[in-house]
């Protein structure tokens, strides 16, 4: 019976792409909200603006509680990705009602 190498046994060290950061959450908040809209190739035709519009609210609450505390990248992320959001999520539920 071989023994295992001790590379084997220890838990393994997360990749670096996949580190959590705070901008990498923003991306997942943001991510979930484009699949909500029906804005991702898997998700397309497929809408839920209320999940949407709650997903964008979270993001505008994380803007609201860290102002102060985010670096200039997060800062301008953030403020991107909301604008974008909220001009996606006003366009489709425009669309909806027509």
């Amino acid at each position: 019976m071989s023994e295992a190498s001790p590379s084997d046994s220890s838990p393994r060290e997360p990749k670096a792409e996949l580190q959590v950061s705070f901008a990498s959450f923003m991306v997942s908040l943001g991510r979930t909200a484009l699949e909500h809209l029906g804005d991702v190739p898997e998700t397309e035709g497929r809408t839920d603006l209320d999940l949407a519009r709650q997903t964008i609210d979270l993001l505008a609450i994380l803007q609201e509680k860290t102002k102060g505390n985010l670096d200039a990248e997060e800062t301008r992320l953030l403020e991107s990705m909301l604008y974008e959001l909220r001009m996606r999520y006003v366009k489709r539920a425009g669309a909806s009602k027509a």
